[in-house]
């Protein structure tokens, strides 16, 4: 039986550790001192306003793209990366988030009792203790929520997904930026070039010193400048990974834009104390934050899908035509 079945053996259920993909997790260092990525954070605490109604009672990150929720993605790729630890930080009304990710003992039993295949909830299953979720009980942004999680993140490195950044690849982003870790250490942020009258509405990055063809020294993070004033075209997009000192620079933090407590400033802060670097992602993006996004992330996505893009196509053609 797969390791994310009900039956987990007996060497996890005494508590030995393994990681996401079946290996025992390495708990030393490497030999350039580097710890390995097990932990990832996953801000979900949002209110999904900009979905009203749909979000009143349904989380924005249960919201499908074709059959599977947008928080699903964001696991399969930490899953990918290697990454043993779940950590979300939620807030009210965010309970179907995990229990996506627990055993429907009916529903199992039922598909089973008539004969359905149930491989297709592997990607719903969690070891017993490799999901822990933390309250965000006061909406003050992101820096505020990742601060909320420093107690299980603890002395370690950990990686940070935003789910409402599809990230679409083969390998994923954050496997990407594992590697990148690996190779130079410090902290990485996923970044994106995008064409010059976008940059306004991200954050953006000043580029320093080209390591290789997707790795480049930051310098500084601008926080929606204006496209006159902005450093690069690369675009900050949703994957991070980041020292655990970071916790300790927030803690002190001021609320900056927005009256938030802002990531972005608290990574600011500690370029030039700590080594930064851009992994500039091959794949897609997908903005699954704004509606049209949304749309366009169903539509790509379904005319990848050798059961459906043909009759999706078809749609798409008629549709157009009147």
């Amino acid at each position: 039986m797969s390791q994310y079945g009900r039956r987990p053996d007996a060497a996890a259920l005494e508590g030995i550790r393994y990681d996401m993909t079946g290996n025992n997790a390495a708990q030393s260092s490497d030999k350039a001192g580097r710890k390995p990525i097990r932990k990832a954070v996953f801000p979900v605490a949002g209110m999904g306003t900009r979905f009203l109604p749909a979000t009143k009672a349904i989380p924005k990150e249960m919201l499908p793209i074709i059959d599977r929720p947008l928080i699903q993605y964001a696991v399969d790729e930490a899953r990918e990366a290697g990454i043993e630890q779940l950590i979300f930080v939620t807030g009210r009304g965010k309970t179907s988030i995990v229990e996506h990710f627990d055993t429907a003992f009916e529903l199992e039993r039922t598909m089973s009792d008539r004969g359905k295949d149930l491989t297709i909830l592997d990607p719903t299953r969690i070891l017993p203790g490799n999901l822990v979720t933390v309250r965000q009980q006061v909406p003050m942004g992101l820096g505020h929520a990742i601060w909320c999680a420093r107690a299980i993140v603890g002395d370690e490195p950990f990686a940070i997904f935003l789910p409402d950044e599809l990230m679409i690849g083969t390998p994923g982003c954050m496997k990407e930026m594992v590697e990148a870790y690996n190779e130079v250490g410090g902290n990485l942020i996923s970044v994106l070039e995008v064409p010059e009258e976008e940059v306004s509405s991200y954050g953006v990055i000043a580029p320093g010193a080209r390591i290789s063809g997707k790795l480049t020294e930051v310098t500084g993070l601008v926080e929606k400048p204006k496209r006159e004033d902005a450093p690069s075209n690369l675009i900050i997009s949703g994957r991070y990974i980041l020292q655990p000192e970071v916790m300790r620079t927030l803690e002190g933090q001021e609320k900056g834009a927005g009256g938030e407590i802002q990531l972005t400033d608290a990574m600011a802060r500690m370029i030039g104390e700590q080594p930064f670097h851009a992994v500039t992602f091959g794949g897609r993006r997908f903005d699954c934050g704004s509606k049209t996004g949304f749309v366009e992330a169903t539509l790509a996505l379904a005319l990848e899908r050798p059961d459906m893009a043909a009759d999706v196509r078809a749609i798409m053609q008629r549709l157009l035509a009147q």
